[in-house]
């Protein structure tokens, strides 16, 4: 949580300081991706790596790496020497390490609070991380204008210092799930092993598309946003009604890290998807459809809850049946295809669909695209139902 004040700072930051430095909008738009290239780029190997190594260790070596590359920035800027090749060199390699800290994270987390207590861990972290992220949004103007973007970055470096030093302190005795180096395969084989796990889990295999499709909604969402504001919601240039619409999907997803563990006690993770997907596409149905900028906000904050739910409940599920030997493997994999390119093409597909319709076409791609999860859900709880030898494989 330390490391993730620093980091939603930076979001901010970054972009603005490499837009000094090149006046480049084609260098910005890399900055910004640079979140969600490594997961096409190294989500396999990262998962593999944290699933060979000690993952508490691993973690505290990508934040002091982390705080390094960040800090020579602000050391750079310092200096007179920073370009706009550093500073994109830095985003996509924080991103790296970031990724392989996320990889360790996934297996650690279980290891600490066990898998009877996962749904209320995982909605804590997630809760957590978006109370953070807003604070850290509102507090990257004002940090701006007082250090310059450069001087800035020097929080976020600060803040991966000490989340290493905090999680040295995390007492830790739970011995290691890695293999030892005698009976650790190959890496490529490695690779293999986690893909055959989540390709031949056939609930885990309908939740990684269900969270893919619940990313591209995301994705789908962020990116029109503001163009939606504007041309639907009638809330233009520096209206501050627009920061309040970020605010009510970020709330939202606070509110559905808050249920999630009481529907956890209720429901199995199947069986919660099969409700909440399809209340997520008629909400998302009427952000679309409504032009009254206080029905949106409402609406936006009831879908940001169901869309967290959706997506914690399938990270829970996934570290809950997984083998703590694959949990690297496995969740990043799944993360690779979400972030890495749920949300990217979810933007993509949105934007191309708003300029070539219109906008509220471009938005409804997000409600499409979370229906189509809950028509997957149930399309294969009806098969189960008619196949029961494949209802107890799951």
């Amino acid at each position: 949580m330390v490391s993730g004040l620093g980091s939603a700072v930076t979001t901010v930051a970054l972009p603005v300081l490499i837009f000094q430095e090149s006046r480049s909008p084609l260098l910005v738009s890399l900055v910004s991706a640079a979140g969600t290239l490594p997961y096409l780029a190294f989500g396999l190997i990262a998962g593999t790596v944290a699933d060979r190594v000690d993952r508490r260790a691993l973690m505290i070596v990508t934040d002091w790496l982390n705080a390094l590359c960040l800090g020579s920035i602000p050391l750079a800027w310092a200096m007179g020497v920073l370009t706009a090749s550093h500073v994109l060199a830095v985003a996509l390699l924080s991103a790296s390490l970031s990724l392989f800290f996320d990889a360790g994270v996934y297996g650690f987390v279980p290891e600490v609070v066990g898998k009877e207590n996962l749904a209320r861990a995982n909605s804590a972290i997630y809760g957590a991380e978006t109370v953070v992220r807003i604070a850290g949004n509102a507090l990257a103007g004002g940090l701006i204008l007082l250090f310059r973007p450069g001087g800035t970055l020097a929080l976020d470096a600060a803040s991966f210092a000490a989340s290493a030093l905090l999680l040295r302190a995390i007492a830790h005795t739970t011995p290691s799930s890695a293999p030892s180096a005698a009976r650790r395969p190959g890496l490529r084989e490695s690779v293999r092993e986690g893909l055959r796990f989540l390709c031949g889990h056939p609930t885990l295999r309908v939740l990684t598309v269900v969270g893919t499709l619940q990313s591209f909604s995301g994705g789908a969402i962020v990116g029109q946003l503001v163009v939606f504001a504007d041309r639907v919601l009638g809330i233009h240039g520096s209206d501050g009604r627009i920061g309040l619409l970020y605010m009510a999907w970020s709330a939202g997803g606070i509110g559905g890290s808050l249920l999630l563990p009481r529907l956890r006690r209720r429901f199995d993770a199947y069986p919660l998807l099969l409700w909440v997907l399809p209340v997520g596409a008629l909400l998302g149905l009427l952000v679309v459809l409504t032009s009254d900028w206080r029905v949106a906000l409402v609406a936006l904050t009831a879908w940001g809850s169901a869309y967290l739910v959706v997506l914690v409940n399938t990270m829970t599920y996934s570290q809950e049946v997984t083998p703590p030997e694959l949990q690297g493997r496995v969740n990043t994999t799944r993360r690779m295809l979400s972030s890495g390119l749920g949300v990217p093409l979810g933007a993509l597909v949105a934007s191309t669909v708003t300029v070539r319709v219109g906008i509220q076409s471009g938005m409804a791609t997000a409600a499409v695209a979370t229906a189509l999860a809950a028509v997957i859900v149930w399309a294969v709880r009806l098969l189960r139902l008619l196949r029961p030898s494949e209802s107890a494989q799951a």
